[in-house]
């Protein structure tokens, strides 16, 4: 190799496979050279690529920098250069191969320079022994959860966005469990620009991709919004499933759809999303296409046209708005039945459905995951000697909601529309439960719904000491309740009683009109 490199004068490569056949041979320039596109696919325990590469230098020098981003991007067994250094006669071999996570923070180590004539290698050894030292590495600290895949969780800290980062990696821990994710590490960074190819630098992400091969990673989950032309570029670079946070709250979405209307919804919103970015590698989008657990648009691949995507996405808001002509007809007789409404909106996994099930003795199904509540469930609240109340769970808010959910869901939202009392339940033990009473707070004004009649309810005080939750209800004027252990019900409904009665005397509505046509 080294012979012919010479008579060219540019760099010769090969790549061989575990079983010692040449798959590629690649030509460079004298300085450089190009690994030719590898197969996605990996071999072996550890998820290497299952190719060594082979190529001389004509300089004298040894493995270079370039060298070692190849190895760790690509996942290669190992790579090696053979060179020839000025005035000595003897051939040289220098081989460099990944290691697992250590304490002294290396990522690569290097065997030789060795004379070519004195070197020996059992490769077949060495490879089983360096699997088996990954493997190994990975059992010890980090355990993935059968059928999940293993996820390394990215926080890109905005400049201006420097408070509450603990509360964001928590949150992204909670999105990322409920989509059967396994969170194996958690990388915060603070650029101080944000790059506009890579998000977070060239080099942040080779390092990412190291950290990955080490940890037995198979998904980069960014908590910011990425671009299409980010996407791609980071999936490309990476050969990981590269996703970011609304990504994850639309697979969850998919997972959580039962009802047609709902997964009309979803549907309707990663179809949104995927449209401008038909085209990007697939392994970013494979979770929207059937990816774990099959979730995705049903029979709509990221081949189809954008035509064919238009045609789809007309066809499901046509659907959609059948369902909201529904859903006005059954909200047309409420009002005429004179039958209040009870809305309880709140931060996603505050309780919602908790409380729906306590105040009307239902059996909805209850989960301890963000969005296990897609679809508006009315219920019945009939005390002996009270009138009939209808009480409602609609789906969760958080933080920055992807617009495509928000608007596929504006059918379900409408419901609030007509709502008598909007009950605003937090997870008073949340750290961050002021934030997410802003959040929950913006969300109503822009749904033009800050003028409805609220009441503001602390959920989960069982969590917290009593002399904070006191404090907190007299600093907000709410009510403190447990939908765990049911303290303080009986009082809540009383005040949700009082709080209609004042309702209704202000919009002259006569009590004795509350006529039964409720259907569960």
């Amino acid at each position: 190799m080294l012979q012919i490199s010479r008579d060219i004068s540019r760099q010769v490569g090969l790549l061989i496979n575990r079983r010692g056949v040449v798959e590629y041979v690649t030509v460079g320039e004298k300085e450089r050279i190009e690994i030719p596109a590898l197969s996605t696919d990996r071999v072996g325990r550890a998820r290497f690529r299952g190719l060594r590469f082979v190529h001389t230098h004509l300089a004298g020098e040894l493995l270079s920098k370039e060298d070692m981003t190849d190895l760790a991007l690509l996942q290669l067994d190992l790579i090696a250069c053979v060179t020839q250094r000025r005035g000595e006669p003897t051939e040289l071999v220098h081989i460099g191969y990944l290691t697992p996570e250590n304490r002294k923070g290396q990522v690569w180590d290097f065997m030789g320079p060795t004379p070519i004539n004195e070197f020996e290698l059992d490769f077949g050894g060495f490879i089983a022994e360096l699997e088996s030292e990954f493997l190994r590495e990975r059992g010890r600290y980090y355990v993935t959860k059968a059928g999940t895949e293993g996820t390394i969780l990215v926080i890109v800290v905005m400049p201006g966005r420097q408070k509450h980062v603990e509360e964001r990696i928590m949150e992204l821990k909670e999105l990322s469990r409920s989509a059967d994710l396994s969170v194996l590490d958690v990388v915060v960074q603070r650029p101080k620009d944000l790059h506009p190819r890579y998000l977070i630098g060239k080099g942040k992400i080779e390092e990412l991709v190291i950290k990955s091969q080490q940890l037995g990673a198979d998904v980069l989950m960014f908590d910011e919004e990425l671009t299409p032309s980010q996407l791609h570029s980071i999936s490309t670079i990476t050969d990981l499933k590269v996703l970011d946070r609304n990504q994850l709250i639309l697979d969850i979405f998919a997972a959580h759809a039962r009802t047609a209307e709902a997964k009309i919804q979803v549907e309707l919103a990663q179809l949104r999303y995927i449209l401008p970015r038909l085209g990007q590698k697939d392994t970013a989008l494979s979770r929207l296409t059937g990816g774990i657990g099959l979730r995705g648009p049903g029979e709509t691949k990221l081949e189809v046209n954008r035509r064919r995507i238009r045609e789809k996405i007309a066809l499901l808001e046509r659907k959609l708005e059948d369902v909201r002509g529904v859903r006005k007809r059954k909200r047309e007789r409420r009002k005429q039945a004179a039958v209040p409404v009870v809305s309880i909106v709140g931060y996603t996994n505050s309780g919602k459905s908790t409380l729906l099930n306590l105040l009307t003795s239902s059996s909805v199904e209850v989960e301890d995951k963000p969005f296990s509540t897609l679809t508006p469930t009315s219920r019945l609240i009939k005390y002996p000697e009270r009138k009939n109340i209808i009480v409602t769970d609609t789906v969760g808010f958080i933080e920055d909601l992807p617009k495509v959910l928000l608007r596929a869901f504006v059918a379900t939202l409408e419901e609030l529309e007509d709502a008598t009392l909007l009950l605003h339940l937090v997870d008073i033990s949340a750290p961050d439960f002021e934030e997410r009473i802003q959040t929950v707070e913006v969300m109503l004004t822009n749904l033009n719904l800050s003028d409805k009649k609220q009441m503001l309810v602390f959920n989960k005080i069982d969590r917290v000491e009593r002399s904070f939750v006191e404090t907190m209800e007299v600093r907000y004027g709410a009510i403190a309740i447990s939908c765990l252990t049911g303290e303080h019900i009986e009082h809540l409904v009383r005040e949700i009683e009082m709080e209609l009665d004042i309702v209704a005397s202000a919009s002259r509505v006569s009590p004795d009109s509350s006529a039964n046509i409720f259907q569960p």
